[in-house]
């Protein structure tokens, strides 16, 4: 169907007798063929033959909108008939207003032009631009520039243009061409043929014409054709695999128009190109078989300004439309002399008139509205268009090495100082302020006058990041090449990438070099974010950097695919190791949960790394690297213990002090004479678990009661065997509301919020609770006490001491309680779909109701993390007490906590370990070792830590998904048990 449109438009409105191959992207969206032959030939029908011959001027002139430039344009619409304008530049309000006015005064519509190569921005200086073709060039996904031409044809549409000069297809392969460099999308052929057609696509699918330049091919020549004829001194056999070939392509995309350059093809044709027949007839019409409009290159230029009669013998070697001639009435006379001798016919004339006109139908001039000058300038600039922009900008970043591996940082090293290259530090300052906020970081400013300083300072430090805002790098070279000799260096270049040929040796000797190609705040804050490992980058280098980088080069740095190591570079066999996908994937068909996040560490490094799953089971969000969980009881150790390890170590208590001595409340009680190591041990007495909601509750409310043995009416929700919820029941409002407040600060679901002081509550009925003797008993009572300890000797919440003393200074940059207040909820896993106490899906929300009513953050539950922090907690233990280059805790702590072992039980001191007598019962798998110790979570987590093999196991899922009370088919088959004896059985002995 759309071919045979395609036959009726070509075959009507352009009076063609062949089908031809390629399809015109803007003609083919020409439905109505009747009324576009109607207005072609009513247009034909009341024009002379000059001003047929006008219709295929393009006039240029500048937007100036006094009286004389009015006169001038007037004489050009009404005595020539020109048929397009181009103005040069200056002033958007003037442009459009000189534009309605050569429209108001034309009696066939002008097709206005424009040379927006980078957007608007080109040539109206009061207008956004987008960065270089070269930047542009560095970007894998197209899509953005097909955005990219959507938008500059909307901004066009508006301002009345119908025409885009671009965009340059030329191949950027002679580093020592004056004119095209930058402006090409780059030195491959191919990736410059992709970016040319998805550009062409954006702009021609909204309405604007796409012209591609400079044809053949302007890349590989050292003459601008502004100033003299540049020759393409190539076989064809060259030319069809370099030059030619993004034209080719963007003729297969369906472009509109092709702009033939001033330039001499001996292997195509004779004399400049603009008026060879061998290059256009024959080359561009005939062999690429375009049909579109074919456009000469300004012929005021001096590449072709030379030639007499230049504008007939333009369109006599087959161009439609001949641009900016020096002279119009000559050149005008010209072509009249040139059909009385027979070297052109008037049915040349007719034929590429009614090509003209059709394309003015094509793009909306047959109904012409006058461009709307109030609100133009806020209409321009949206939202949508900052956007793209920032978009664009990003996804051009390239990391082009990073052999020591900064990219991501380290955040637990030290010793990092940011040296800013720049003119002041105000240009640097959005960079540093970004790092800044995430981890410690020094900030120098390089002053040529201050060098020696500037090295004196730097000797210390572990590392360099050094910013270059300036192309004048050349006196920073020595200094910044023994630097990147002397200690990892990463050089940040936030400008033109050639800037990297004037410093070698120091791009050479660095351990890491990221292309930013601007200054721009969001970019400067893009690339710190790489840095923290908070977001992506796949740039790849577009031209090749003498003796530096080839075209094509660059890495790919995902936060959610983090660097892995070979596990038989520390002992172990991949091959047995893989067999760990194989359980996980066995859990999801089991329902054990719908996803889950298995890292293993050995000697510090990450041999495994997989995520399995989705979010839920209907696999709508796959879980990646940074998806957060709830870790459940794993927060007794990797939030409680650690305060309680770190105040141990300042000597703030000892184990067997009571802990009434810290929280006098528990005084005169029966709990006065419990100590910390009771409360460690889990042999304080306290009973396993308590329901302490329940005070929120109005019971009132529940008919028969909160729950009930067996089912009825009114209690329909099965939570375990006998055990049967209220299906409807109400919150005491004394204690709870569904809208926020003062009063109500506390959020503990979407919709419900508790008051400020229910925490204290829960603490009273605690201490009201009768102890059960002193045996074993695991209680999250236990750490719920032990947060309440914490908090008194630290003197502040303990999610901010922890967050801290450990939290940030150990770069765990996704570990947080209520991490709602950091994260979007989309990042963070659910663990409940519909809770039977809150209603609704918990997601970003503590499943375990007593830490949720505590407000969020509770010493038995509450934290939400990652597996790479909890591998990096884990680590830190294994490390006794060591992460980076700091150290967190004593040596001996470490060893204190983590390998004192109950008497009475399995337990540790707040660790729980390996049951070696009942392999049976232990939460370990029967190879792990005495030594072993680690934590479980309700929710399917856990964290085993293996001194004896420097062995870390980190597994994180939502085995709770979609309900609690449904079996637990994490535990019934294995699941963790059994892929941490994969993991022994890969170690080679």
């Amino acid at each position: 169907m759309k071919r045979r449109i395609l036959w009726c438009i070509l075959c009507v409105c352009l009076a063609s007798t062949s089908l031809f191959a390629q399809e015109l992207a803007l003609l083919s969206r020409v439905h109505d063929t009747e009324a576009c032959r109607k207005w072609v030939d009513g247009q034909m029908e009341k024009m002379t033959l000059k001003q047929k011959v006008g219709q295929l001027f393009i006039y240029t002139l500048q937007p100036v909108t006094n009286q004389y430039s009015k006169n001038v344009l007037r004489k050009m619409v009404d005595d020539y008939g020109v048929g397009g304008l181009l103005f040069t530049g200056g002033e958007l309000r003037k442009q459009v207003q000189m534009t309605n006015y050569a429209q108001a005064h034309a009696s066939v519509p002008l097709m206005v032009t424009f040379d927006g190569e980078w957007g608007l921005g080109m040539r109206l200086k009061d207008t956004h631009s987008f960065p270089y073709n070269r930047v542009l060039g560095c970007i894998q996904n197209d899509s953005l520039l097909y955005e990219y031409g959507k938008e500059v044809a909307r901004q066009c549409r508006l301002i009345g243009v119908q025409i885009n000069f671009a965009p340059v297809a030329d191949v950027d392969n002679n580093p020592n061409n004056p004119v095209i460099n930058f402006r090409s999308f780059g030195s491959d052929p191919k990736r410059v043929a992709e970016k040319v057609a998805a550009y062409v696509k954006g702009l021609e699918d909204n309405g604007v014409m796409a012209v591609c330049k400079h044809f053949p091919g302007h890349g590989d020549t050292e003459i601008d054709s502004h100033n003299a004829l540049p020759e393409l001194n190539f076989d064809r056999a060259r030319l069809d695999s370099i030059e030619l070939y993004p034209f080719k392509k963007a003729i297969e995309a369906g472009i509109g128009g092709v702009m033939v350059g001033h330039l001499h093809a001996p292997s195509l044709g004779d004399g400049p190109a603009s008026i060879s027949q061998e290059v256009i007839m024959h080359t561009l019409i005939d062999e690429l078989r375009f049909h579109g409009l074919v456009v000469t290159d300004a012929l005021e230029m001096k590449g072709i300004a030379g030639h007499d009669d230049v504008c007939a013998r333009a369109l006599i070697a087959g161009n439609d439309v001949v641009l900016s001639p020096r002279n119009l009435k000559k050149e005008i006379d010209g072509v009249m002399s040139a059909l009385k001798k027979g070297r052109l016919s008037e049915a040349d004339i007719d034929r590429k008139c009614r090509k003209v006109l059709s394309f003015k139908y094509a793009l909306g001039l047959s109904s012409w509205k006058k461009v709307e000058e109030e609100g133009l300038a806020e209409k321009l600039v949206t939202p949508e268009l900052l956007s793209l922009q920032q978009e664009l900008s990003k996804a051009a970043v390239t990391v082009l090495k990073d052999s020591s591996s900064l990219v991501p940082l380290d955040l637990s090293v030290s010793g990092t100082v940011l040296l800013s290259v720049s003119p002041s530090l105000s240009e640097a300052y959005p960079f540093y302020h970004q790092l800044k906020q995430t981890f410690p970081v020094g900030w120098l400013h390089a002053n040529v006058d201050s060098l020696d300083a500037v090295e004196a300072r730097l000797r210390p430090t572990q590392r360099v990041l050094v910013a270059l805002h300036t192309d004048k790098v050349e006196p920073y070279a020595a200094l910044l090449e023994k630097l990147s000799k002397d200690k990892p260096l990463a050089l940040i270049c936030f400008g033109d990438m050639k800037m990297l040929e004037k410093i070698p040796e120091v791009v050479r000797h660095a351990s890491t070099v990221i292309l930013a190609h601007s200054d721009e705040k969001f970019v400067q804050r893009h690339v710190a974010d790489l840095f923290l490992d908070n977001a992506y980058a796949d740039g790849r280098l577009s031209i090749p950097l003498s003796g530096l980088f080839k075209a094509g080069d660059g890495l790919t740095v995902d936060p959610e695919t983090p660097r892995q190591y070979s596990p038989e570079d520390v002992g172990m066999n991949a091959s047995i190791l893989s067999q760990i996908d194989s359980i996980a994937e066995e859990g999801i068909r089991l329902k054990a949960y719908p996803g889950c996040h298995v890292m293993i560490l050995r000697e510090g490094l990450p041999v495994y790394n997989k995520c399995f799953g989705s979010y839920t089971y209907e696999g709508k969000e796959p879980v990646k690297e940074n998806s957060l969980y709830d870790l459940a009881s794993l927060t007794k150790v990797t939030a409680t213990l650690l305060a309680v390890m770190k105040l141990y170590d300042e000597g703030k208590f000892g184990l067997t002090d009571r802990v009434a001595d810290y929280l006098p409340m528990l005084k005169k009680t029966d709990k006065s004479r419990i100590t910390v190591q009771d409360l460690l041990f889990h042999e304080s007495g306290l009973p396993a678990y308590w329901p302490f909601y329940e005070e929120a509750v109005d019971m009132k409310s529940c008919k028969g009661g909160l729950f009930r043995k067996k089912p009825d009416k009114n209690h329909t929700l099965k939570l375990a065997e006998n055990v049967y919820a209220c299906n409807d029941f109400r919150y005491n409002p004394e204690w709870v509301s569904h809208v926020p407040s003062a009063e109500y600060p506390l959020q503990v679901a979407d919709s419900l919020f508790l008051r400020s002081d229910f925490s204290k509550n829960i603490v009273e009925q605690i201490i009201k609770l009768p102890l059960k003797g002193k045996s074993y008993r695991y209680s999250c009572l236990n750490f719920m006490l032990l947060k309440e300890m914490v908090e008194k000797i630290a003197g502040m919440p303990m999610d901010v001491y922890l967050d801290s003393v450990f939290y940030a200074p150990m770069g765990l940059r996704h570990t947080a309680f209520l991490p709602l207040r950091k994260f979007p909820k989309e990042q963070i896993v659910p663990s409940v779909e519909t809770d039977f106490l809150r209603g609704g899906r918990l997601q970003g929300f503590v499943q375990d109701e007593a830490a949720a009513f505590m407000g969020g953050v509770s010493g038995n539950a509450g934290l939400f993390s990652t597996t790479q922090d909890v591998a990096r907690i884990a680590q830190m233990w294994l490390d006794k007490g060591i992460c980076g280059d700091r150290r967190y805790l004593s040596r001996a702590t470490c060893e204190l906590f983590t390998t004192l072992k109950s008497r009475d039980s399995r337990r540790g001191l707040g660790f729980d370990k390996p049951d070696i007598e009942h392999t049976d019962n232990s939460p370990c798998s029967p190879e792990a070792p005495a030594s072993v110790f680690g934590h479980t979570g309700f929710t399917g987590t856990c964290v085993w830590i293996d001194p004896d093999n420097e062995l870390i196991f980190v597994f994180l899922s939502n085995r709770t998904y979609p309900s609690v009370y449904e079996q637990n088919n994490l535990v019934r088959y294995n699941i963790r048990t059994r892929m941490q004896q994969v993991m022994y059985q890969s170690i080679l002995h």
